[in-house]
């Protein structure tokens, strides 16, 4: 059973391979810093900031600051959070000028961890209401995550660890496909309150896709 529980995780994150192929797609990078502050047992405070380029560097395709309230339950396995973001976009309307578009985001979303043996399998089911300008969108999206330990030590504490996931975003109204990310990267956990991961991800829509370099920071505190 478990076993079965991994391949199908694994399935549905290599089938977007088949996609990728063909698309036209432009290396980028971004950064990335997500923090957590438990409250206490069941409330906790997300906050996220993400710096992203359409290059190594320096030329800047969106600023997103996200933060949110959230409630654990089922033994912190299972969590629920209300969160808001602000996402500044810098899209270019030909080779050479951008354009500044500017969207407020409302969102909830509920989160559910699964263990089997040494893997851990994380779900999220997100639904945004997007403020973009003038325009209002509804939006759903649905996450997978895998973390796997690479070292075993005898302490139990295994700090580098492979990490992969693959998340799908639906609108509400036509195209209803909006893009899909594929991840996959090596972490580092330094202690319980803070990790990094370096890792790739393929991002793609229906006729275009972009590849970026991902370095993340966790802390939890």
């Amino acid at each position: 059973m478990k076993k079965k529980i991994i391949l199908m995780a694994l399935t549905f994150m290599l089938m977007p391979l088949v996609y990728i192929q063909g698309q036209e797609s432009n290396f980028g990078n971004w950064l990335i810093y997500i923090g957590n502050k438990k409250l206490n047992n069941k409330w906790n405070i997300h906050n996220e900031v993400q710096y992203r380029n359409y290059n190594a560097i320096g030329d800047l395709e969106q600023l997103l600051l996200r933060t949110g309230l959230g409630y654990s339950f089922n033994e912190n396995k299972n969590n629920i959070l209300l969160g808001y973001g602000y996402i500044l976009s810098e899209n270019y309307f030909n080779e050479d000028d951008k354009i500044s578009i500017n969207e407020h985001r409302i969102f909830q979303q509920f989160t559910t961890k699964q263990s089997v043996g040494q893997v851990k399998l994380n779900h999220r089911y997100r639904f945004e209401q997007r403020f973009v300008e003038s325009d209002f969108k509804l939006r759903f999206r649905y996450f997978l995550g895998i973390n796997m330990p690479l070292q075993y030590k005898e302490s139990g504490k295994n700090p580098l660890y492979f990490s992969a996931y693959n998340e799908i975003f639906l609108n509400s109204k036509s195209s209803v496909f909006d893009r899909n990310r594929l991840y996959g990267g090596l972490g580092y956990k330094f202690s319980d309150a803070v990790k990094v991961e370096l890792g790739y991800m393929n991002q793609f829509f229906e006729n275009s896709g972009r590849d970026q370099l991902n370095i993340i920071t966790f802390v939890n505190f």
